[in-house]
């Protein structure tokens, strides 16, 4: 794990009269898993907004590999290298689960319109290597029984599952995961652990994350920044970012509110 992969320096965003984002400032190391925690409302999902370039920082300033990320146009990051999940599954669900991961594997089509109209020679290379991809994805995340299934029918553990899938068909330097146990029972959760440490791993990708499920968070992260009302609460590994006493105040409240809690809790 060396080198900083993403950086971002005082981010601040304003909607309206509501500041969002106020000052936050972290590194995403090469090949770590790094979680954003935090209260709902915190700014987590509008930091992840910021990165895609759905939203444009009032101030402040995002690096991906040392190059600026906020003078590049929304549909130039996945060309960049940053792929994305979302709290809202995101997939065609009148196409199958194989037609949806071709189409992650679109920004690395070199073939032209009329070479894929008349199916050249290239664009029939071009076609199997973009399947031998998208196999090998299936073959990580277990999805060979869905490959040809519709994804309006399948379940919504499966869904997620796709989403992922067809993320890492885009071959990501850097991919954000917004929520990926949300609606997942325990096993879909232990599972999700476990190709996220495989991804880390094996694929050498690395891992931008928000999450809620602590248990989850603890499992994959190497660090974890905790946020509240929009700013930097805590940043360390897992269990110095839950033992600190801000982020202890911001999901329980005060220290009161705490002893309060224990003391109906042995009741």
């Amino acid at each position: 794990m060396t080198g900083v992969l993403l950086s971002a320096k005082d981010l601040s965003v304003r909607f309206g009269g509501v500041l969002a984002v106020n000052g936050v400032s972290f590194d995403v190391r090469r090949g770590e898993v790094f979680t954003l925690i935090g209260p709902n409302g915190a700014g987590k999902t509008t930091v992840f907004n910021l990165i895609s370039r759905i939203y444009q920082p009032t101030s402040g300033a995002i690096d991906f590999e040392g190059r600026p990320l906020t003078t590049q146009p929304p549909h130039r990051i996945a060309g960049l290298g940053i792929a994305r999940t979302f709290q809202n599954i995101e997939l065609f669900e009148h196409a199958t689960v194989l037609h949806n991961l071709l189409i992650g594997r679109h920004t690395h089509r070199a073939t032209g319109l009329w070479a894929d109209m008349l199916f050249t020679p290239k664009a029939r290379a071009a076609e199997i290597a973009a399947r031998e991809k998208v196999e090998r994805v299936i073959d990580l995340l277990d999805l060979q029984h869905h490959r040809d299934s519709l994804v309006a029918g399948l379940p919504y553990g499966v869904r997620k599952v796709v989403e992922l899938a067809r993320a890492l068909c885009t071959e990501p330097k850097l991919l954000l995961l917004d929520e990926p146990s949300s609606g997942l029972n325990v096993e879909e959760t232990g599972d999700m652990a476990f190709w996220i440490q495989d991804i880390q791993k094996e694929l050498g990708i690395t891992v931008l994350m928000v999450e809620h499920d602590m248990a989850l968070v603890s499992r994959v992260s190497d660090r974890v920044l905790a946020m509240n009302q929009g700013e930097v609460l805590a940043l360390g590994t897992p269990a110095e970012v839950q033992a600190h006493p801000g982020v202890v105040e911001a999901y329980l409240g005060s220290a009161d509110d705490v002893a309060t809690l224990r003391r109906e809790a042995t009741r």
